[in-house]
């Protein structure tokens, strides 16, 4: 039957420093990169091994991906890139610290902005230092200034529907690693979880999520894999 493993990225520097991250590129620290390891270490020893791969243009994503294969032997699986497993665009929140974000504009507005299904953040402006019209990876593509979650799973949907079910229907254990809030899509997708409650859900670095799905790729259950 169709598996689907779900891994979000191992502690970043952004992460570290309580830094609004977004589409900007930050690497993992050694401690998301042990934490990557440590799940294809779990996904070898519990005999979870995928098939397929797919993950973000992301530095961090990535990284997280190739540990993680490599931990569990499976560097050689066939796997595709794309931006719409990226993060959420945070616009004009972008590299600032979370702390002081709150200091200035108070912690119910900060709130709103990172939480709430449908209000996104004050847009990126452009020529910004975080304007990412010159990145190569994003060429022809139209770049969001900031995005809700609503808008991420407006992206990510369509393509897990177009690219990845396709994948599962044909039976193989697909992993996809990616971000806080392009997995939230796919949790919200897979589990039913309403607009309210999926602002809620937090979804750990470096923690092997496990969907075990029917020939109709509807879940029929859901776990941790550490906790198996």
């Amino acid at each position: 039957m169709p598996r689907l493993i779900l891994v979000r990225h191992g502690q970043s520097q952004w992460n570290l420093e309580n830094r609004f991250t977004g589409w900007w590129d930050v690497d993992v620290t050694d401690k998301g990169a042990a934490e990557a390891f440590a799940a294809g270490q779990l996904l070898r020893d519990k005999g979870v091994l995928p098939t397929r791969a797919f993950t973000s243009v992301q530095t961090r994503a990535i990284k997280t991906l190739h540990l993680v294969l490599e931990a569990a032997g499976r560097l050689w699986i066939p796997e595709v890139k794309d931006w719409r497993l990226n993060e959420r665009h945070y616009g004009g929140l972008t590299g600032l610290d979370k702390a002081e974000t709150a200091a200035r504009h108070g912690e119910e507005q900060v709130k709103i902005w990172r939480r709430s299904f449908d209000t996104p953040p004050p847009p990126l402006e452009a020529g910004s230092a975080f304007d990412l019209s010159g990145d190569p990876r994003y060429a022809g593509i139209a770049i969001p200034a900031t995005e809700s979650l609503k808008d991420t799973i407006a992206r990510v949907l369509p393509y897990y529907e177009a690219a990845i079910a396709p994948v599962l229907a044909a039976g193989e254990t697909v992993i996809v690693a990616a971000h806080g809030n392009s997995l939230r899509a796919l949790v919200k997708h897979l589990s039913g979880i309403s607009d309210a409650d999926i602002t809620g859900l937090e979804i750990p670095t470096g923690q092997p999520i496990i969907y075990e799905l029917d020939d109709t790729l509807a879940a029929t259950d859901r776990y941790y894999l550490s906790e198996r």
